[in-house]
């Protein structure tokens, strides 16, 4: 939106996707709008199409009052600390300084907040509101269940063919996207000097549901797309990565904290470099008998399957949640956001299999694993990935892994070492 139409738009007044409001400060705090009120505003705008607020016009009349520059800053901060603290889950808003002129002809600085149509439903203070026209209204149970299924992980749309607000064609990177651009019914891609040579048609990428259009008609990348195809997912989803931490004793203690990562980059990367933490941080027991024997704290090929599902099924619209890796003395921890799907229990997982992102599933069956693992793809679709874990554990420690579920939104994974 130019700064022409936005004045145009300002003069003509507030619509379903602009509000106005004026802005009183004092003593370095904001007097009006109320923080509370505001949340709903701004919740309301990302419930609907998205939307913009421009702080510093009357929203009576419809005139640039601006908002004093000395207090510009302590503005942005309370508009930010609305967005990270008022609204949930975390609402992401682009924050702009601008400058319009006022009736008098002077340049007076505005906020503008820009809000993209969101993945989540976010509540505000006042409950869940959306936009309707020039102002919000709280919406009916029926209406936000419909749409928590539309936004969801259970809507027909599954969550992860979700089109990304902010993304486009040109963030795919095809040496990323060629290995799913063959076989399964989908076509060759053709050549071109773009990126690494490799390019393939809008056409294609629908087929792969790695794009697909947003409420407005254009194209962006799914939830997948982003996870799978692109070099830097966080830049979109920031708390889809690993974080992983090795303690030298059996407790969480910073003191005793040996090595930390945080594990970005596409999913398979995930896997591999996670993989790769535990193979450097975890003991090594060698014996010599006839020959030398290492024995490993941990079955590498129960790591790597742990790792696998819970890239592959942990629940990516819980904002501000990621995979956990904590590795102990006499132990492995992996915490992965998300209940458990359909009616699946910690104690029928072995038994049954169900998934929560089936396009991440099949897409990560067609990466390649790294090797040693006893797979050629990251993920087999038979769902033997538990049972692996099971088998490789009792072998290399004679228990069991430990599935639990921590307040009905985590599921908790314990690996004890060999000793």
């Amino acid at each position: 939106m130019v700064d022409t139409e936005l004045r145009r738009r300002i003069r003509l007044g507030e619509d379903s996707t602009l509000e106005f409001k004026e802005v009183l400060v004092s003593d370095g705090r904001v007097k009006d709008p109320k923080r509370n009120a505001t949340a709903d505003e701004l919740a309301a705008l990302a419930n609907s199409r998205g939307g913009t607020l421009i702080l510093g016009v009357d929203d009576k009349t419809h005139r640039i009052q601006g908002i004093p520059l000395d207090d510009l800053d302590a503005v942005e901060t309370w508009v930010r600390e609305i967005c990270n603290d008022s609204v949930d889950p975390a609402l992401d808003a682009d924050i702009l300084k601008m400058e319009f002129e006022d009736t008098d002809g002077e340049l007076v600085p505005v906020l503008r907040v820009d809000v993209g149509r969101s993945l989540f439903v976010h509540r505000s203070p006042g409950g869940y509101f959306r936009r309707v026209g020039s102002s919000k209204r709280e919406m009916a149970p029926e209406v936000l269940a419909r749409l928590f299924q539309e936004r969801s992980q259970s809507r027909l749309i599954r969550f992860d063919e979700s089109a990304v607000p902010g993304t486009s064609l040109a963030d795919l990177h095809y040496s990323l996207t060629r290995r799913f651009l063959s076989g399964d019914g989908v076509e060759e891609p053709s050549t071109s000097s773009r990126d690494d040579g490799l390019e393939a048609s809008e056409d294609t990428l629908r087929k792969l549901c790695v794009v697909a259009d947003d409420a407005d008609g254009s194209a962006r990348l799914t939830l997948a797309g982003v996870l799978l195809c692109t070099p830097e997912p966080q830049q979109w989803l920031p708390h889809a990565y690993i974080q992983a931490v090795s303690y030298a004793g059996e407790r969480t203690d910073a003191d005793y904290q040996t090595d930390a990562r945080d594990i970005g980059g596409p999913l398979d990367n995930q896997v591999a470099e996670a993989l790769h933490f535990v193979q450097r941080n975890m003991l090594v027991r060698a014996t010599k008998a006839a020959a030398r024997s290492d024995r490993p704290q941990f079955s590498e090929r129960a790591v790597f399957e742990a790792m696998v599902n819970a890239v592959a099924h942990r629940d990516y619209s819980i904002a501000g949640a990621r995979v956990c890796l904590h590795l102990f003395g006499d132990r492995l921890e992996l915490y992965v956001p998300g209940a458990l799907v359909n009616t699946l229990t910690p104690d029928s997982l072995h038994l049954r299999q169900a998934s929560r992102n089936e396009l991440i599933v099949s897409l990560l069956s067609r990466c390649k694993a790294p090797s040693g693992v006893g797979r050629t793809r990251l993920m087999d679709r038979r769902g033997d990935g538990v049972p692996i874990i099971r088998r490789e554990c009792r072998e290399m420690s004679g228990r069991l892994p430990e599935y639990s579920l921590i307040d009905e939104s985590e599921l908790r994974l314990v690996i004890r070492a060999a000793t």
